[in-house]
């Protein structure tokens, strides 16, 4: 039985338009083997109304597969149950994954509708299989017996996996609490859908729309020329900046008119949080309350404790403790850096004894210009988005012999979407691979990876996966092409090592292939590919002048390494309050307490800035009230430790030294889940990691 990390999208032209005639079974594409290159989805045939009839259809084939196994006469053992629970829902697994991708990338009301209606029947399946007493029944047999079997490495996890996914899912409570468990997993499933449909509408319908030029003082034209572009896609007249990244970043950072910076930094941080049809905070309290309810029902004190048993930081309790002690590193280093800043600033013109949320980027960017005489404006033109992919493969050829081959043959879900073939060091086919770079209405906000089709085998066949990166970049204007600040580029590296952890996957089983990881895992192969974007070795691949060539220069390469733990207490302190707020609200008894009171403790032990009555985080804070991190938050400060001490092996070696990279292949990228991950990583570093080199890399050792 496979378990879907499903992400959400919007569909084009065809997709776009909801069908008047709902579409026959034959005529149905998810229900029909895909007769594209590699078996990839016919996007360009895809429509919305698609989606549900495939669902539907796939689910009662999914159910007879289920009353095959539940069925069999025979005696259960691991290849009739475990490994044909495995293979069951095949047709549902390949729907699935298309329909939320789809929803988070180029989504639309009638896709939204389509999704809406399917979450519950898809809920309801998957508490089927979850809650159904005689396949349990076959699963714990199995279990039972494991010692006896002599499986192999893949086989045990995978037996571990099928058996957890049961008794952590209800199937040991009596009847009416397996009832109670039905209702409040549809309830949370629709929550997260009405929390992140809230977010993407907050997100799209601001704009501030500026008239009079005199008002973008600081701006740098590559800015203005954004923002016109934007005005003009949207038909109205002068400047407007929205509240996605490319756009909100950059006035963030120079835009000289305090007034205008204030405007959209509460826009931005009020989203959720303005007591309309949008307000997110009653699905908080409602998903808060569902959550503790769930955990408790499946005999676990909290959720937080229900989360991380599965987790390699096992309790709440240690996650604390991690967090505590990096937040002992950052806070003074934050300290230090805030004061330096305000000094900085009121020498400059700041008149206010203290500096608010909405000046910091601004005064940082001058500091950091003053400095290290170094900013995003005079790095974007050598970091061309084109260029960088070019380094980027580059990179990956050198350490793991990948070629890559855009292929226009392979449909796609918008006419910006480039898709590509990546080849193995012999030649072979590893994987097909999307790019998904530029802002749309549809499309929500941030950068992630997605596989659409994870890798497996099919008795001999080595299925190679499907796999997308979707971002939000400045796109290109008329008069240039789209430039990545550096810490786009740094972006584009992380997103990127999610896919080669899905591409390199070289399983048996989809259930413990490439990301199927532990969640405070999951983030290493990603953050260990941000290191290499301040290595010159790297940086000379791809960081070219997109007007005259030139190859960037060894004193701006100094300032990027010079620069790169720029405030860097600051920001390590902004991830600890992020991850001490996912743990408020999931670790202890709910206790009905507002969102502000319960950012406002959590602040009294982080934050540095002047709270702002009004704003709020958890309100928009998608990836635990929409995303797969409630309760684990902090798996992106964990894997700091794990990436910084990774890197450390190259440093030492070469950055290019195939011999460690062949090492981080075999024993990380390739296994996916089949080993315990501290398993996985002595195996790659010959010990446990150490947090020194995070601390020494991000300028915080004492």
């Amino acid at each position: 039985m496979k378990t879907n990390c499903l992400l959400a999208g919007l569909l084009v032209s065809s997709m776009a338009v909801a069908q008047t005639n709902p579409p026959t079974m034959s005529d149905n594409p998810l229900l029909q083997p895909f007769p594209t290159l590699h078996q990839t989805p016919p996007y360009d045939k895809i429509k919305v109304d698609h989606f549900l009839p495939a669902i539907k259809e796939a689910m009662v084939e999914g159910r007879k597969e289920i009353d095959v196994i539940v069925n069999n006469p025979a005696k259960p053992t691991f290849d009739n149950t475990i490994v044909a629970l495995e293979r069951a829902g095949d047709l549902l697994s390949r729907v699935t994954p298309i329909m939320f991708h789809l929803n988070g990338a180029e989504t639309t009301p009638d896709l939204q509708k389509a999704i809406r209606e399917a979450s519950p029947l898809l809920t309801e399946y998957g508490n089927d299989i979850s809650l159904n007493e005689k396949l349990f029944a076959r699963v714990k047999a199995v279990w039972d017996q494991r010692d006896k079997l002599k499986l192999g490495t893949e086989e045990a996890m995978l037996l571990e996996k099928s058996y957890k996914s049961f008794s952590r899912n209800g199937a040991n409570l009596n009847a009416a609490d397996k009832e109670k468990l039905r209702g409040m997993n549809k309830e949370l499933s629709q929550l997260s859908i009405e929390f992140s449909e809230h977010n993407l509408t907050e997100t799209n319908e601001y704009a501030l729309q500026i008239t009079d030029e005199k008002e973008l003082a600081g701006l740098s034209a590559f800015v203005k020329d954004g923002a016109k572009a934007t005005a003009k896609r949207l038909n109205k007249e002068g400047w407007v900046f929205t509240l996605q990244a490319p756009s909100y970043g950059p006035f963030m950072q120079y835009a000289d008119n305090r007034e205008l910076r204030k405007k959209l930094w509460l826009a931005y941080n009020k989203r959720g949080f303005n007591g309309d049809k949008n307000d997110n905070q009653a699905i908080i309290q409602k998903v808060v309350k569902l959550r503790h309810e769930k955990a408790k029902l499946l005999g676990y004190k909290t959720w937080a404790n229900y989360i991380l048993e599965e987790r390699m930081a096992e309790t709440p309790e240690k996650v604390l403790a991690f967090e505590t002690e990096i937040l002992s590193y950052a806070k003074p280093a934050a300290q230090r850096e805030l004061k330096e800043l305000t000094d900085y600033a009121k020498k400059n013109g700041f008149s206010e004894d203290v500096l608010q949320r909405w000046d910091a980027s601004y005064y940082a960017e001058k500091l950091k210009k003053e400095k290290y005489s170094i900013n995003d404006e005079l790095l974007k033109p050598y970091f061309k988005l084109e260029n960088v992919l070019d380094g980027l493969f580059t990179l990956t050829n050198k350490l793991y012999g990948l070629t890559f081959k855009e292929n226009k043959n392979i449909p796609v879900w918008h006419p910006e979407v480039k898709a590509y073939e990546i080849f193995d060091e012999k030649g072979q086919l590893l994987s097909v691979w999307y790019g998904d770079y530029f802002p749309r209405a549809g499309k929500r906000a941030g950068a992630w990876n997605n596989t659409t089709l994870s890798q497996h085998f099919e008795g001999t066949k080595d299925v190679r996966p499907h796999v997308v990166n979707v971002c939000n970049f400045t796109r290109p204007t008329d008069s240039q092409p789209s430039l990545l600040t550096f810490r786009e580029v740094q972006t584009l590296f992380h997103e990127f090592g999610h896919a080669l952890h899905s591409m390199m996957s070289h399983v048996k089983y989809e259930t413990v292939s490439g990301t199927s990881v532990s969640w405070d895992f999951v983030e290493l192969p990603s953050q260990f590919m941000e290191n290499f974007c301040t290595e010159p070795e790297v940086l000379k691949l791809f960081a070219k002048h997109y007007q005259t060539g030139e190859v960037i220069p060894n004193e701006l390469i100094e300032k990027i390494k010079a620069s790169s733990n720029f405030l860097s207490g600051l920001g390590m302190a902004r991830q600890i309050n992020l991850g001490l707020t996912d743990m408020a609200w999931h670790n202890g008894e709910p206790t009905g307490a507002s969102v502000a009171e319960v950012e406002k403790k959590v602040a009294e032990q982080t934050d540095l800035y002047p709270i702002v009555p009004g704003t709020a985080v958890s309100p928009s804070f998608s990836h635990i009230f929409a995303g797969g991190y409630s309760a684990g938050y902090y798996s992106y400060m964990w894997s700091s430790v794990l990436d910084a001490d990774a890197f450390e092996a190259f440093k030492e070696k070469g950055v290019f030294n195939q011999e460690v990279a062949k090492s981080f292949r075999d024993n990380i990228l390739s296994k996916g889940g089949t080993e315990k991950p501290m398993v996985l990583y002595k195996r790659f570093r010959g010990r446990e990691p150490k947090p020194n080199a995070m601390l020494k890399r991000d300028g915080l050792a004492l």
